[in-house]
């Protein structure tokens, strides 16, 4: 038997959908199809605008210069994230802000994030980690007492909520992912969504090249011209074709993930009651899509020795974010050392990441958890 760690789960309608794009003889951005997909978005999310990117790296990107970062703002941000979380902000010319995260969800430390707001922060941009929400409500109160944004990075969120509203808009912009990783998937791809209208102008002028030709097509302007700094943050038509098939199996994926999130928990309650392990929480607040489903060893050793034993029984498993202030990169910054962020630094070496896929069937997860207990016979 052999598990891959991730199986994207495409079809024939998925099929079907991108060759009726490519016989459409039109496949340049915001064509019939991303406009159909952008719309299929801003009702599942109940937001006013939803715009299609390249990548939820890109729609960080243009969150930034929606914001109007310069150098000398900052913007607060778990190290315990992807890289993306900080290249918008750097390219920007900005400084990122690192903060922990709680030890529960593995997200955004609102404390911690406090003792890192100055004069000079912009913006806060918790990170969205395996479909649980961070403390939002406290995150939004911060935001507002010190007149900041909050940016939500949503990239694995599609589909979860929080106290009953979709995750990615309870800030005032949200960035998602449709990389071939995630839950839905178009291979690369991303959307920007607000429901302020300002910043939402905005984002449509800077999408287009900095030009105002999204007014123009709706007959808003007699012609369109260069009127801000912009980027091609456009994606093909293609993209919108396939989104909007695989937002067609939104329920089925969730009811698919959520058994396998149950079944993970059922497995795997002795070895967590006997403190072999820890388990993943989801509090009361959340209602996860279960996009990742992870453990924590007792030490990074253990964690290691874990993937190779899960590799020698042709099983894909995997580590996650290394954190970034003590990346090369992020040592540059000039201004982390270890010991910084004691709960990222933990969980960094701890973690170990299990197969979690529509496709994945019940004998192949049976496999995986009996894995995991003859793993820990040996250790």
């Amino acid at each position: 038997m052999n598990i891959p760690f991730h199986k994207p789960w495409y079809d024939e309608k998925d099929e079907q959908a991108l060759v009726a794009a490519l016989r459409s003889g039109r496949l340049v951005g915001d064509g019939e199809n991303t406009e159909r997909a952008s719309e299929r978005l801003t009702k599942i999310l109940g937001v006013k605008t939803a715009l299609l990117t390249t990548s939820c790296s890109h729609a960080l990107e243009l969150a930034m210069m929606v914001l109007q970062l310069k150098p000398g703002d900052e913007v607060v941000v778990p190290s315990f994230t992807f890289v993306s979380s900080t290249n918008c902000i750097l390219r920007q010319g900005a400084t990122p802000v690192f903060a922990d995260i709680i030890p529960s969800t593995l997200t955004l430390d609102v404390e911690d994030t406090r003792r890192r707001i100055t004069s000079r922060t912009k913006a806060v941009l918790p990170v969205i980690y395996a479909g649980v929400a961070p403390e939002m409500d406290e995150l939004m109160s911060l935001a507002h007492t010190h007149k900041i944004d909050l940016v939500e990075d949503a990239a694995q969120a599609l589909g979860a909520y929080y106290k009953g509203r979709p995750l990615g808009t309870v800030g005032d912009i949200g960035c998602f992912s449709f990389h071939e990783t995630k839950n839905f998937s178009t291979g690369e791809g991303g959307a920007f969504v607000t429901d302020n209208e300002e910043y939402a102008e905005r984002a449509e002028i800077i999408r287009e090249k900095g030009t105002n030709r999204k007014q123009f097509m709706l007959h808003l302007v007699d012609k369109y011209t260069w009127v801000d700094v912009g980027s091609s943050f456009l994606p093909p038509d293609l993209i919108g074709s396939l989104l909007c098939s695989q937002l067609d199996k939104m329920a089925e994926v969730q009811s698919k993930r959520e058994a396998i999130h149950n079944r993970y928990i059922e497995g795997l309650k002795t070895l967590a009651d006997s403190g072999r392990l820890t388990l993943p929480t989801i509090p009361g607040h959340s209602r996860s899509n279960y996009h990742i489903f992870y453990v924590l060893m007792k030490d990074e050793q253990t964690r290691n020795a874990s993937i190779t034993f899960f590799k020698e029984r042709h099983i894909g498993t995997t580590f996650h974010y290394l954190p970034l202030h003590l990346s090369p990169f992020g040592q540059n910054l000039g201004k982390y050392k270890p010991g910084d962020f004691p709960v990222t630094e933990s969980v960094s070496r701890r973690l170990l990441r299990l197969p979690i896929y529509p496709a994945l069937t019940e004998h192949e997860q049976s496999y995986i958890v009996e894995t995991m207990y003859a793993f820990f016979k040996q250790h």
